[in-house]
């Protein structure tokens, strides 16, 4: 890796405004930087030569480093603001270094771990910034006796569940079935995935964690304390501090599960099996995963919708059948569109992998893949009735090529109190919806397009949905529901999509972000407010 360029990196400097932090407007830009390398290099070993992981503008790698983990190619442009300096740590102190020296002068330091955030805020800011880059902090020790697992927040879910499949076939982890997410924001933020409705949340499965604090101190469990730790299980963590790891849980699979994927369109009874749905999926056994996804298509030349039920079932394609056979009639399931299969193979399949492919895929990392798109997100605590998705049909279909991505909730997540972790959206809630728009055009007038017809699908929704508050999903990031400017009333303004996230919870969030960080250092566009300070 190349050394970064001194003086080329200083005349950019001269572009911007230092902020106001230990260095006083007065100090010259040379001296801000110089002290920023030797600050760093101090409170790291010399051996670890810290300044062959820092990236400023001018460095030739620094456009690969950026781009490589930016998912989201509307924050892909000539115009999106970039980070001054990356800094890519590969041991902890670097970490620690980075947070101790980003406060010495005074910029913003925004957290990235896989860079799959919706809206971007761990990799963009409107005021000068650094991104720290968790991606070469990625070990992952795995403790089959101990059942369980210690992953680095830089790692993939795709590289944890491979490790797992590596040491044992009779345990699995219930994350995300993506696997080029990072375990730092997924797990941060509450993460879900197919087997939720068995096991919870990721963080429903969470023992320890390590974070670097806003001192740089490294803190485990029992040193954060349980109010930290219970924040950092669902509040995300990029609002207190840097996750370093996570001690998990890992949960029993069976030797044989089974996927399918059912289609039906409009003329194919979908009303009805859509209907149907919204009291099956959130009620039958706790070892089914129901999704389904929405979709407006052409079929013989005409529009309707399709909608299309992808499952997991921790058991054999026999019991599948007769179950849904007594409990979904109306989905008319066979045997032969079953799939029965290894756990890790389903993990591939629910990747849109063919099954058989190798799980050597989970480890591919897919750099520089990025599509323009946009989600938001709702939860539905009352059936939708028939009459109201005939006229949803007709109103995504108006609307253009917005997805709906109904996740089931009940079984055990209707069991854990809405209180035990900051992530509050438990008993009552039927499912969860995704708002899914993905698009292949660049430029403003592609984006306000797409954009425009995600956000009515939205508006339209708003009947069906949850209310006072109309609650969302952090890791489903959507700047739309409100946004922290800065030198502005952050918690009035963190209130509007704090409760919106996490409802009852934003409060406790709130007094433990003073209390650990009453700076504020750690700050993005939707972080946990500090409480105001008394006149």
């Amino acid at each position: 890796m190349a050394e970064p360029t001194l003086l080329a990196f200083l005349l950019l400097l001269l572009v911007f405004n230092v902020p106001s932090g230990s260095f006083s407007a007065t100090t010259n830009d040379e001296s801000v930087y110089e002290s920023f390398l030797q600050c760093l290099e101090k409170n790291t070993n010399p051996q670890d030569k810290i300044s062959n992981l820092v990236y400023s503008q001018s460095n030739a790698a620094y456009t690969s480093v950026l781009r490589a983990y930016i998912r989201n190619a509307r924050y892909n442009t000539s115009a999106t603001p970039k980070p001054l300096v990356i800094v890519t740590p590969t041991e902890i102190s670097h970490v620690q270094a980075t947070v101790i020296c980003t406060k010495k002068v005074g910029y913003q330091l925004k957290i990235r771990s896989g860079g799959h955030d919706y809206d971007g805020i761990s990799y963009i800011s409107d005021t000068p910034f650094f991104i720290l880059d968790m991606f070469n902090l990625r070990s992952i020790e795995v403790d089959i006796k101990d059942e369980s697992a210690c992953v680095q927040a830089g790692a993939t879910l795709g590289e944890l569940y491979y490790r797992i499949w590596e040491s044992s076939k009779g345990y699995g982890f219930p994350a995300g079935v993506c696997p080029t997410v990072g375990v730092g924001g997924h797990l941060s933020g509450g993460g879900y995935g197919n087997m939720l409705r068995k096991y919870g949340l990721s963080v429903d499965n969470v023992l320890d964690a390590q974070i670097v604090d806003v001192n740089g101190k490294l803190l485990d469990r029992k040193a954060m304390g349980e109010d930290l730790f219970w924040a950092i299980c669902g509040g995300g963590g990029g609002s207190f501090g840097v996750i370093i790891s996570y001690k998990i849980k890992l949960v029993p699979v069976p030797k044989t599960v089974t996927v399918f994927r059912v289609e039906r369109t409009l003329d194919q009874n979908a009303t009805d099996v859509v209907y149907k749905w919204q009291f099956v999926a959130p009620t039958i056994s706790n070892d089914l995963f129901m999704r389904m996804l929405l979709q407006p298509v052409t079929r013989k030349g005409k529009q309707t919708i399709r909608a299309s039920i992808v499952t997991l079932y921790l058991g054999d394609s026999d019991s599948l059948v007769a179950l849904l056979g007594k409990e979904f009639p109306e989905l008319g399931l066979k045997k032969e569109n079953c799939n029965e299969t290894s756990w890790i193979q389903s993990v591939l399949w629910w990747a849109n992998y063919d099954l058989g492919t190798s799980p050597d895929v989970l480890l591919d990392r897919n750099p520089n893949d990025a599509n323009f798109l946009k989600r938001k997100s709702d939860y539905v605590q009352k059936p939708i009735p028939k009459d109201g998705l005939e006229w949803l049909w007709k109103k995504m279909i108006d609307v253009g090529k917005t997805g709906l991505v109904f996740n089931p909730y009940g079984g055990r997540m209707s069991e854990i109190p809405a209180s035990a972790t900051p992530f509050p959206h438990r008993a009552g809630n039927l499912y969860k919806i995704q708002y899914s728009m993905n698009w292949q055009e660049a430029g403003k007038e592609a984006d306000k397009k797409f954009m425009t017809q995600i956000r009515r699908l939205h508006s339209y929704m708003t009947s069906f949905v949850s209310k006072n508050p109309r609650s969302a999903f952090l890791n489903y990031r959507d700047l739309d529901i409100g946004v922290t400017v800065p030198n502005k009333d952050s918690f009035e303004q963190g209130s509007v999509y704090g409760y919106k996230y996490f409802n009852d919870n934003f409060d406790r969030l709130v007094k433990v972000k003073t209390a650990v960080d009453p700076e504020n250092f750690f700050r993005n566009e939707q972080s946990i407010p500090t409480l105001p300070r008394k006149a």
